[in-house]
C-alpha cells in the first residue's frame, strides 16, 4: 500500500481506559475529513466490541479501513500481565477480520522513572515476546508506542537509543508519534529516521518547543521534513493525525476536517512530488 492516513481515537477520547460508544460518530468525522482510516483504543470500540463482523460491514460501507487496535501495555516483570495477555488473545481473533491492520502498544506511562533500566529492558522483552507471539502464531503485526510524558521510561533521546537497540526488529515494529518527540526535546524527523528500519505505524500531532500541544501546522515541528524522511525509506503504512490542543474536546467533528485539509494541503504534495 501507498501511505494512506487517518485518525486515532486520541482526538475524541484522550485517555486509552475511558470507555465510549461513539464509534459510529468517529467512522462519520473521519470519513467527512476526506481521510481513510481509523486508529482505535479497545476502550472506544463500544457496540462492536463484540460484532468484529458488523464493524467491518460499517466501514466498508463508508470506504474505510481499520488501521489498528490501539492497546496500551506496562509488560510487569517484563512480560504482559493476566490482563494484557487476556486481551491479546481476544484482539488476535478480532483483527483478523482486518486485514493488514495491526495491534498498536502504547508503552504505559507510570508515576516515576525509578528503576529506569530495568523498566526499560522489561518493556523491551515483554514487547518482544508479544511481538514473536503475534506474528508466529496470528499472523498479527505489532508496534510499540512510546509516550513522552514526564514520568514516561521514553522521554529523552538517550531512552529512544535502548528502545532502538533493544526491539526486536522481526517481531516488534516502533511507532513514532511526532509529537511525543517534540515534547522530550527531540526532532522528531531525526528520530523518525534513526528509527526508520523499525517504523510500521506513525501519528502526527503537533506541539512546540516549549512543550504545549498545537494544531497540525502551528507548532515547531517539521512535518515536510519527518513525511519526506518516510517516503525517502520507502515507508508504506498509515500516518494517523491527532491533536489535544483541548479545542477538540469543543468540537471534534471540525477538528477532524482541519486535520483533514492539513494532510491535502501540505503532506499529499510532498508525496506526489
Amino acid at each position: 500500500m501507498a501511505i494512506e492516513f487517518g485518525c486515532q481515537g486520541s482526538t475524541w477520547v484522550l485517555d486509552y481506559d475511558v470507555e465510549a460508544d461513539i464509534m459510529d460518530e468517529v467512522m462519520d468525522d473521519i470519513k467527512n475529513a476526506g481521510l481513510t482510516g481509523l486508529d482505535m483504543q479497545i476502550s472506544l470500540l463500544g457496540k462492536y466490541r463484540d460484532a468484529p463482523e458488523r464493524f467491518k460491514e460499517e466501514l466498508d460501507k463508508k470506504g474505510l479501513k481499520l488501521a489498528a487496535l490501539t492497546i496500551p501495555h506496562a509488560f510487569p516483570g517484563g512480560k504482559s500481565s493476566d490482563k494484557e495477555r487476556e486481551l491479546e488473545d481476544y484482539y488476535f481473533e478480532y483483527l483478523k477480520h482486518f486485514p493488514g491492520a495491526i495491534m498498536n502498544v502504547p508503552s504505559r506511562v507510570e508515576k516515576s522513572r525509578d528503576n529506569l533500566l530495568q523498566r526499560q529492558k522489561e518493556i523491551i522483552k515483554g514487547a518482544n515476546d508479544l511481538g514473536k507471539r503475534a506474528l508466529e502464531e496470528h499472523g498479527i503485526v505489532t508496534s510499540l508506542h512510546p509516550i513522552s510524558y514526564v514520568t514516561s521510561y521514553w522521554r529523552f533521546k538517550e531512552d529512544y537509543d535502548v528502545l532502538f537497540d533493544g526491539l526486536d526488529p522481526r517481531y516488534m515494529g516502533y511507532t513514532p508519534d511526532a509529537g511525543h518527540i517534540e515534547f522530550g526535546g527531540m526532532e522528531a524527523a531525526e528520530i523518525i529516521k534513526q528509527g526508520l528500519p523499525l517504523v510500521k505505524h506513525v501519528h502526527f500531532k503537533d506541539a512546540s518547543k516549549n512543550n504545549e500541544w498545537k494544531k497540525m501546522g502551528e507548532g515547531d515541528i517539521d512535518f515536510a521534513k519527518c513525511v519526506q524522511v518516510l517516503k525517502d525509506g520507502g515507508y508504506d503504512g498509515w500516518i494517523m493525525l491527532e491533536e489535544e490542543t483541548g479545542a477538540e474536546q469543543e468540537n471534534t467533528s471540525k477538528v477532524i476536517v482541519e486535520l483533514g485539509d492539513y494532510v491535502r494541503n501540505n503532506i499529499h504534495p510532498i508525496l506526489k512530488g
